[in-house]
């Protein structure tokens, strides 16, 4: 009973702090770092959604192969024509959502780029403040 209720006192202090001390480290962020935040944020998404768009592209092609296969097997040339298009379209939307995923990437790194950037320039500053103090 004792140690159940030390752990909850131990988590509760602790989640606490975690609020107390959460304004003071927002506080100190500074342009670079949120552009950077924000950048790297949108990165992520539109990764997300070109994995999506890739993911879209090769099912459209799969299924664009096999009714190639079908209206091949079935001696259906509208079938295989068909399948033959779908295939194309499949392999054309996969191969954009790669070129979006490169592209995503890419703003993900200059986001994080950019956040290190706002880091070092911070921590110059405080140590430049702290000289000046002394």
């Amino acid at each position: 009973m004792i140690r159940s209720r030390l752990m909850s006192l131990l988590g509760a202090g602790t989640f606490s702090f975690a609020l107390l001390a959460a304004p003071l480290v927002l506080a100190e962020t500074s342009a670079a770092e949120k552009e950077g935040n924000r950048m790297e944020k949108k990165g992520n998404a539109e990764e997300k959604a070109a994995n999506a768009e890739k993911a879209k592209g090769a099912a459209m092609e799969k299924k664009g192969k096999a009714m190639e296969e079908a209206g091949d097997k079935a001696d259906d040339k509208h079938m295989e024509n068909a399948g033959k298009k779908m295939k194309k379209k499949g392999k054309a939307i996969e191969k954009s959502g790669e070129a979006h995923g490169d592209a995503a990437e890419a703003m993900e790194k200059a986001g994080n780029k950019s956040e290190k950037a706002g880091v070092e320039s911070r921590k110059d500053a405080a140590k430049a403040k702290a000289d000046a103090t002394k």
